[in-house]
């Protein structure tokens, strides 16, 4: 894990460097990046990706303070705040825009058609109106998936795998976006297959969230799909949290999950995400056009089971199950 001064030491290096840089740059405009980010500014795995980012810039030739700045800007999942920064990033004519999340993506390409936007953990780009296509995206907006829908039905089997005797499970998801839209239709489509009854659980607030598991949770045999949005990240203690007051299987989208005490977890790395798109915004910074750089979906994805947590729940992993894992916690 990054430690957040480890964090702060990079990014405030280039307040005591910038007299010195700005002396040396002898008058050359310093090409500047923006940075809007929909989730907390202390949330210590959000600055684990961020570092993952600036790293590899730094690998890629960009200091800041040197030959490059950073603005950033953190809404902590708050729309309004989003809204407001993308403007703000926008208003600051950057050479290029780094984004998470669709709901990031959306008041930026409001905002502007003219500024390069780089994105990551986007799950469906085309859906939302952001590019074309993913080999071609047309326009100014260019990035890195998470994972694609089918993903969904896979969710869908894991927990039932895990877990054989739920008959329910309550999908968490940010109805505001396409992707918790999407993922909510491609679970439904494959639940009676797997046997196991689907309701959605939208994540607006954390009084809502802890109403509707609560409410769910009053029901035997239940279980919890936690899909990807900026909302999800901000509460995922209390998600996590909720699940194992209730004795909620859950299965998640991100490592962290289950770093955190997540039953289990399917899906990329979202680290790994960071630092991809560090790489589109060096090659938009040294000329390249956001229209030529396909949207990329992930090549690997990543099981991982907590056991410590499956054993709190009473439950028996599948040899099988481990078998396939990446990485047991214990």
């Amino acid at each position: 894990m990054i430690r957040r001064r480890e964090f702060i030491r990079l990014l405030g290096s280039a307040a005591a460097t910038w007299p010195l840089a700005a002396r040396a740059q002898q008058g050359k405009r310093v090409p500047r990046v923006g940075a809007l980010m929909p989730y907390a500014e202390n949330d210590p795995q959000v600055q684990a990706r961020n570092m993952a980012f600036l790293q590899e810039l730094q690998h890629l030739g960009w200091t800041i303070g040197n030959n490059v700045e950073i603005d950033y800007r953190w809404s902590a999942g708050r729309e309004d705040d989003t809204r407001k920064y993308a403007a703000e990033l926008v208003a600051l004519a950057p050479d290029v825009i780094f984004v998470s999340g669709s709901t990031g993506v959306a008041p930026l390409q409001r905002a502007t058609s003219n500024v390069p936007i780089v994105f990551a953990l986007v799950p469906d780009p085309v859906g939302a109106g952001f590019v074309e296509s993913l080999a071609q995206p047309g326009g100014n907006i260019t990035g890195f998936m998470p994972f694609e829908y089918g993903i969904g039905a896979k969710w869908l089997e894991l927990l039932k795998e895990i877990a054989p005797n739920i008959t329910r499970a309550a999908v968490v998801r940010d109805p505001v976006i396409t992707a918790g839209i999407g993922l909510w239709a491609a679970i439904a489509s494959v639940s009676r297959s797997v046997g196991i009854e689907v309701s959605p659980v939208n994540v607006v607030s954390a009084g809502e969230i802890e109403r509707a598991i609560t409410a769910f949770a009053r029901k035997e045999r239940g279980g919890l799909i936690v899909t990807g949005s900026a909302l999800a990240v901000v509460h995922r203690d209390l998600i996590i949290a909720l699940a194992a007051r209730h004795r909620l299987p859950a299965i998640y989208y991100d490592q962290y999950y289950a770093v955190a005490g997540g039953l289990m977890v399917y899906g990329s790395n979202s680290v790994e995400q960071f630092r991809l798109a560090a790489t589109y915004v060096d090659r938009i910074l040294r000329g390249e056009k956001p229209a030529d750089l396909p949207v990329q979906a992930p090549t690997r994805y990543e099981l991982v089971i907590n056991l410590k947590t499956a054993k709190t729940l009473g439950l028996t992993v599948p040899p099988s199950l481990l078998a396939r894992a990446d990485e047991v916690i214990e």
